[in-house]
């Protein structure tokens, strides 16, 4: 007999608007650039274009970022994607103080078959929305 329950399935990824502002601002970088002259404004100018363009590809590249489901986790990065069962998996939110403010961060602890540990640490930008909301409906998921 199958199992017939509907399955519960949760994404969670970078807001496309701020993954196109990316593109737009690596654009930008990229054409400052072209444009100047100078050697430390083209240092510049391609330090940015890179760092702008990797974030953007980034956020075009691992949608989505987090997929969890009544089965387990899946965390995609730029190399791929990683799956953790329930019972391999710790979840937690952390604080820590960045640029003088506080900031919640998802913790994902993950053991794979052979026995490594790895983690996952994600936060807003990365998730699209706010770490300790993403907890609990990990939580609600895991039962």
């Amino acid at each position: 007999m199958r199992d017939t329950r509907p399955v519960q399935q949760r994404t969670w990824s970078p807001q496309p608007p701020l993954v196109a502002l990316g593109w737009v601002l690596a654009a930008a970088a990229l054409g400052w650039l072209v444009a100047t002259p100078d050697p430390a404004g083209r240092l510049m100018a391609g330090v940015a274009a890179a760092a702008l363009g990797l974030a953007a590809l980034y956020g075009t590249v691992a949608r989505p970022c987090l997929v969890a489901d009544a089965d387990g986790v899946e965390v995609r990065g730029l190399h791929g994607g990683r799956r953790w069962a329930w019972p391999q998996l710790d979840v937690r939110v952390v604080r820590v103080r960045r640029l003088g403010r506080e900031v919640a961060l998802l913790e994902l602890d993950g053991y794979d078959r052979d026995g490594v540990e790895r983690l996952a640490v994600l936060g807003r930008l990365e998730l699209g929305a706010h770490p300790e909301e993403v907890a609990d409906e990990l939580s609600a998921l895991r039962r």
